[in-house]
């Protein structure tokens, strides 16, 4: 991803993501029923931006999923966890399932001193508490605080996997925001980045036209020329 394209991303909101991408043909790039788990914080930082690298979890086969498994140094959650790049998220597909843990605040510790750019998963997160605390950006369906093994076993690295009804690519681009997660096909990256930023400044204007009384009749959308015209004089005052 290009430095400018993630400086982009960091400062667009998921809903007017999801509008490109909605203009290109993509309906459901939202990751559904996943929030963040540290809400105060990305009230004060930048979006969560990074490529996905990934975890496949399938239901846990007691034979083959007792706690004696984390001994193995390849272990595919501890690997994957020590494998996912500076820079990328960490996206867990649990099968929505939150009565395990996808990971707990250990594991996400890991992640964060290793410089990725944050965790996902629809499933849950054990200690949670811990994990709102920190400077890291984390989403999940709600708390849990069983360990994985219970339900969930590790199985893919770094494949093409499911989260929470979105399809997620490796590589893909995943932006979060105070509402949720957003998939953006690596592809498509660049060119959504420079769209978002272009409709933020201009929804920028509509919410202070609006909120000064304008009707948004002809403004938004803005079908009429005056509308246009006076955008142009927003961007040229505010430098937008």
């Amino acid at each position: 991803m290009k430095s400018t394209t993630r400086d982009h991303l960091k400062t667009v909101s998921t809903a007017t993501l999801c509008t490109a991408l909605f203009k290109r043909g993509l309906r459901n790039q939202f990751i559904q029923d996943v929030r963040p788990v540290n809400t105060d914080l990305l009230r004060k930082q930048p979006n969560m931006v990074g490529e996905a690298f990934t975890l496949r979890y399938i239901p846990a086969r007691e034979d083959l999923n007792p706690i004696t498994v984390f001994q193995d140094p390849h272990h595919p959650q501890r690997a994957a966890v020590e494998q996912c790049p500076v820079g990328a998220v960490m996206v867990f597909d649990s099968r929505k399932d939150a009565r395990a843990a996808s990971a707990g605040s250990i594991l996400i510790s890991r992640l964060m001193v290793r410089g990725c750019a944050g965790a996902v998963t629809d499933g849950g997160f054990r200690d949670s508490p811990e994990i709102a605390a920190m400077d890291f950006r984390c989403y999940h369906q709600r708390p849990s605080a069983p360990t994985n093994l219970t339900l969930h076993q590790a199985l893919d690295i770094n494949v093409p996997i499911g989260c929470g009804d979105v399809a997620v690519w490796p590589g893909d681009v995943l932006v979060g925001d105070n509402e949720g997660v957003i998939v953006i096909p690596a592809h498509l990256a660049d060119e959504i980045a420079l769209e978002a930023v272009e409709m933020t400044a201009f929804e920028d204007f509509v919410t202070e036209q609006v909120l000064g009384g304008r009707s948004i009749i002809g403004l938004y959308p803005p079908t009429q020329e005056q509308s246009r015209s006076d955008f142009a004089a927003w961007r040229l005052k505010s430098g937008r």
